[in-house]
């Protein structure tokens, strides 16, 4: 029973970043296609993708390639645009998730404001559900944006890390006070029936940190992940981040 609930916590590895390598040479290798399903043969539970819109790393055909190859494995971030809704509405990946997205940006900085895209989040996110679509946003521990996502009905919440793992790296005495608001969120969510998820910046320490709050349910992992690659391996810095995921729980189990 103890080993069953170390494991109620499910990985989702971003491969954005093989397609970024490939890309930097105008290459075809390496291909994202074979690093999704090595991911998934060294114990991710599903893969994430993130198709911008200036498709600086992840294209279309690598998304349509994932999709047909795995199915029911493939998480698509995307942003809230008519051209990301009708591509989620072809290929029908089991779940979307639903970040902000600007073209300066380097990476995703921040959550979603859903209560001022409400009106463009809420029937988007109808949509998708009314196809079967897993439905997520991508938003900040902030209380006032919960009303909100109440209202959207989304079948889960991935909780933007970056500011935590920030100050963790910089060990700075506002951590406590920021993974108390990932945790409390998280069980805000839980209350209201929407799958608490994590992501953002997360590495070995910080992915045992955030395993230990009982209410997230996944964690989504992609730059840390390839990186580490580098050196030891996909299959290894999988097993390694799973490893922290399951410390986690386990302390969670002395904890709270």
């Amino acid at each position: 029973m103890k080993n069953n609930r170390k494991k109620d916590i499910r990985l989702g590895v971003n491969i954005d970043h093989v397609a970024t390598l490939r890309n930097a040479r105008k290459e075809n290798f390496p291909s994202p296609v074979k690093a999704a399903e090595l991911a998934l043969q060294s114990g991710a539970d599903s893969i994430t993708a993130h198709l911008r819109e200036d498709r600086r790393h992840i294209n279309d055909n690598d998304i349509e390639e994932i999709s047909l190859n795995f199915p029911g494995k493939l998480n698509l971030e995307m942003a809230a645009t008519e051209e990301m809704l009708a591509i989620a509405e072809k290929i029908k990946p089991f779940s979307c998730c639903i970040v902000p997205e600007k073209r300066e940006e380097v990476t995703t900085e921040g959550g979603l404001d859903v209560i001022n895209n409400y009106n463009k989040l809420k029937p988007m996110i109808t949509r998708l559900r009314d196809i079967g679509i897993r439905t997520t946003l991508f938003i900040d521990p902030d209380d006032s944006q919960l009303e909100s996502c109440y209202d959207i009905q989304i079948d889960c919440a991935e909780i933007h890390c970056g500011t935590l793992c920030k100050l963790h790296e910089e060990n700075d005495n506002k951590f406590d006070f920021e993974f108390n608001k990932i945790k409390n969120f998280s069980e805000k969510l839980f209350s209201n029936g929407i799958e608490a998820h994590a992501g953002h910046g997360l590495n070995y320490e910080t992915t045992k940190i955030v395993s230990t709050v009982n209410e997230i349910k996944e964690l989504n992992i992609g730059f840390f992940i390839i990186a580490e690659s580098i050196f030891h391996g996909l299959e290894k810095s999988i097993f390694k981040i799973k490893e922290s995921m399951i410390e986690g729980r386990s302390l969670r189990d002395k904890w709270w």
